[in-house]
């Protein structure tokens, strides 16, 4: 019997290709994003492909009652889910004092009210039907705080935590939460540290693509918390053998040097 997986944010990016890979791996789909058009071109391409069911909500989870709505909605069509893959999220760049205070709150929204609710719905759900996986996207940006990108690292910062929580809480309802934290160059203490600026701006970013086929896999296996790549693993890790305050004034280092 198939099962179904509901992915947020998955017009585009992360989300998109973790469309893809749960359809070619025989999942029906629930596909939650603001770009209608989007959606249906990606509907329409999964099911002439794989020979699924995909079923697509138009949503902006930032708002109040939208995870009601998509809860209410699936109960009503009588859809349940087995996977649940908190992916929407963003971020924004600059100084806090500076920033646009509707963009931090829409940021939060989604980032962490919108998972965590998602995740409340759904959770007892999987509880009653006896198992189930959830996948947040996190970051490596999770692992220390991040000036000039204050509230998008303390966001990611509270999906790890989050995660990790309710994996222990749930560990023997035969259900699963994995933190999936894709890599990126502000994570790269040792090398701005040891004043290689360069190597830090040469780092190849991974594909979308890439980091999909690494979360579905740890997501399948029942890992907790996965870092993609190998380097992306050191950095993150490092952050704890270096003085916090050292670590806050590398990590701003780092994105300003980004932003350049």
């Amino acid at each position: 019997m198939s099962k179904t997986a509901l992915i947020t944010g998955s017009s585009s990016g992360i989300g998109y290709e973790l469309a893809k890979v749960h359809a070619k791996n025989g999942d029906n789909l629930v596909l939650v994003a603001l770009d209608k058009v989007k959606l249906e071109e990606l509907k329409k391409g999964l099911e002439e492909k794989f020979k699924i069911k995909v079923y697509t909500i138009e949503k902006d989870l930032t708002l109040p009652d939208a995870i009601d709505e998509v809860y209410n909605e699936l109960k009503l069509k009588t859809i349940s889910i087995n996977y649940l893959i908190n992916n929407a999220g963003f971020g924004d760049f600059g100084l806090f004092a500076e920033s646009a205070w509707t963009k931090q709150e829409k940021m939060i929204n989604l980032n962490i009210m919108a998972l965590t609710h998602l995740t409340r719905l759904f959770l007892p759900d999987m509880i009653k039907q006896g198992g189930g996986k959830i996948m947040n996207v996190a970051s490596t940006a999770a692992f220390q705080p991040g000036p000039t990108m204050s509230v998008y690292f303390a966001t990611k910062a509270f999906v790890l935590s989050f995660s990790e929580a309710i994996c222990e809480e749930v560990r023997d309802k035969g259900i699963t939460v994995t933190a999936l934290c894709p890599g990126s160059t502000e994570t790269g203490f040792h090398a701005v540290v040891m004043g290689d600026e360069k190597l830090l701006k040469e780092r190849k970013k991974s594909s979308p693509a890439e980091v999909a086929e690494f979360g579905y896999r740890a997501m399948m296996k029942g890992k907790t918390v996965t870092i993609h790549g190998f380097k992306n693993t050191i950095m993150a890790a490092s952050a704890r053998f270096f003085p916090r305050a050292l670590v806050v004034k590398v990590t701003r280092k780092i994105q300003e040097n980004k932003h350049l």
